[in-house]
């Protein structure tokens, strides 16, 4: 688990970014803390306004929830501990196979799979392999078919289906034997 700590009053810096970039590499369940929430100046709009530019530098961490809090006061730290615990448990959380297939099988449906040069992109099944990050295995007829827009379909589609608050996850296509 980690916690990415922002300071509310310097905001958004580099090294935030980078420390992001590698919990998200390692595949690690991700919350976005904004401290010394107390000591910014607010109107109505401000948490909005800051949650949306969290959300413009951190692309890749759209999974993470973001807390505002501060420490010294102790305002809202009680929310810290329940969001931990939901993400710890997201990052363990196991899918049953004929669930995902159903979901999977519904989202290609939805969205015909891509072709290139001729060629469809066939889903047979998947199942998962892996917890901590939650890891899916997507059996094609051939993975380079594959395309990263598609899989991140896919992925969003299993986000909708089970929730993955606070945790990466993998899909890994691989051919059918």
């Amino acid at each position: 688990m980690v916690l990415v700590v922002i300071d509310g009053e310097e905001g958004i810096i580099e090294q935030d970014k980078k420390i992001a970039g590698y919990a998200h590499e390692a595949g690690r369940a991700v919350i976005i803390v904004v401290n010394k929430w107390d000591a910014v100046e607010k109107d109505e709009k401000t948490m909005k306004a800051f949650e949306q530019n969290i959300r413009e530098h951190f692309l890749f961490l759209d999974y993470a929830p973001i807390l505002f809090l501060s420490a010294k006061t102790k305002k809202r730290i009680h929310t810290l501990i329940p969001v931990i615990n939901q993400a710890s448990e997201n990052h363990a959380l196991r899918v049953q196979s004929s669930i995902l297939n159903e979901v999977i099988a519904d989202a290609v449906a939805m969205n015909p799979t891509p072709t290139d040069k001729g060629k469809r992109l066939k889903v047979f099944y998947a199942t998962q392999v892996a917890v901590k990050p939650p890891t899916f295995v997507v059996f094609v007829n051939e993975p380079e078919l594959m395309h990263f827009s598609y899989s991140r379909f896919l992925e969003n589609r299993i986000r909708e289906a089970f929730v993955f608050e606070g945790t990466p996850i993998r899909i890994i296509a691989r051919a059918r034997k």
